[in-house]
Formats: structure tokens, C-alpha cells, sequence
């Protein structure tokens, strides 16, 4: 029987070099991944102990890497929030009595690094936008004042029945209430009490009674007609 040809049994130790290859950079990446978790959850048991540091930020990580401090945050009680594009990406691990502000995620997402001097530049973009809002919202609140502003002229309007002087001085003093019209609200609340109320329906309904009664006794009777006799 011939022996098969020397070019397979070449192919067969290419093959099996590449094989050992593989395999020992496999073994490679799972050793530098193990120690990467060692490394990362030495760090986390640092945040946990540290009563006056709220959060650990990482440096620029890959997926797999990220996904490996995501899996030891959840796994310890922890909160991780990954910023920044890919291949700049990174995470930063809160405690969850501690999260992350909304000015500081802001910041993140924009690319910013998270110190003092970006949380006060923020803290006061915050405020400037607030007082904008108000100063909006009080501009459109006087429109509907103006809207509600009679067109009428009071000094001419009482002016032929007080006089000049008195015609200033009733226009002054009469005031427009906007939530009930012209009509003072004091003049339509009724502050009697239930008792109060029922006893006068009572008596309108009894001198109602009193007056038909007697509208009764007093209205004449029928005169009579008596026909005259023919002779």
C-alpha cells in the first residue's frame, strides 16, 4: 500500500499549529479577563467601604470589559451608567442611595468631565433658565390682564352724575373683581349657616301662607242679582 502523500501530512501540522495557537491566545484573554474582574471588583469593595465617595469612574473600556463591570455593579447592589461614544466609552458605578444628578448626566452625554467648576456652571445655566421661564410666564400672564382691562372710561363715565372731583375719586375706589365679573364676591357667598337657611325658607313659606290666607278673608263676596218683577 503507498503512503498517502507528504503535502497532507504538512497541512495536518499547519493545522494543528494554528489549533495550539488559538488556543493559547484564548487562554491568554480568559486569564486577563479574570484578573480584569479581580480588578475591578477590588476597586467596587473599595466604593462600598468608602462612606464619603459616592461614585468610581472607569477608565475607557471595551464591551466585553464594560459588560464585566456591569455584572459585578448589579451583583453588589450598584449602579452603572456608560457614557461617551465608542472607543471613548466608559462607566461610572454609583451607589444607588447616591445617584448621579441630572446635571451631571447632562454634562456626561455632552462629553464633559463631572467636577466642581462644570456643577456650578450648570447649577447656574439652571437658574438663568428658570428665571426666563418665570419672566415668560409672568409677560403672559400680564396679556391676560391687559385682556380682561374694561374699555370704559370711569372719570367721564361718572362725571355727569358725581362731578369732576367726586368722578375721580368713585373710579378709584370701584375696583373689578375678574373672578366673578362686577359683581363683588363677598356680595354672592352665603354665610348662613344650614339651621339659618332652613328656618328662613320656613318663614317665607309660612308668611306665604299668610298672606294667601288672608288675601282669602278679605276678598268680598259675590253680590247677588236680583231681577226686577214684570207688572
Amino acid at each position: 500500500m503507498d503512503k498517502p502523500p507528504v503535502k497532507d501530512k504538512q497541512e495536518k501540522q499547519i493545522f494543528e499549529k494554528q489549533k495550539k495557537e488559538y488556543e493559547t491566545i484564548k487562554n491568554h484573554q480568559r486569564e486577563e479577563l479574570n484578573r480584569f474582574r479581580l480588578y475591578a471588583e477590588e476597586r467596587l469593595g473599595r466604593l462600598m467601604k468608602d462612606s464619603n465617595r459616592h461614585s468610581m469612574e472607569f477608565q475607557p473600556l471595551d464591551q466585553v470589559h464594560r459588560s464585566i463591570v456591569h455584572d459585578i455593579a448589579e451583583t453588589a447592589g450598584l449602579s452603572a451608567v456608560s457614557f461617551g461614544v465608542e472607543g471613548e466609552r466608559y462607566i461610572v458605578v454609583y451607589k444607588k442611595e447616591h445617584p448621579p444628578s441630572e446635571d451631571e448626566l447632562n454634562a456626561r452625554k455632552n462629553g464633559e468631565v463631572w467636577n466642581k467648576q462644570v456643577a456650578q456652571e450648570y447649577a447656574e445655566r439652571r437658574q438663568l433658565l428658570r428665571l426666563n421661564q418665570l419672566k415668560k410666564r409672568s409677560e403672559q400672564s400680564d396679556r391676560k390682564d391687559d385682556g380682561n382691562t374694561p374699555s370704559s372710561n370711569y372719570n367721564k363715565k361718572y362725571v355727569h352724575l358725581f362731578g369732576e372731583d367726586a368722578a375721580i375719586d368713585v373710579a378709584r375706589r370701584t375696583e373689578v373683581n375678574r373672578s366673578y365679573g362686577y359683581v363683588p364676591s363677598e356680595n354672592k357667598k352665603d354665610v348662613r349657616s344650614i339651621e339659618q337657611t332652613m328656618a328662613d325658607i320656613v318663614a317665607r313659606k309660612k308668611l306665604k301662607t299668610q298672606h294667601q290666607e288672608s288675601a282669602v278673608v278679605e276678598e268680598p263676596p259675590p253680590q247677588e242679582t236680583t231681577s226686577n218683577p214684570i207688572p
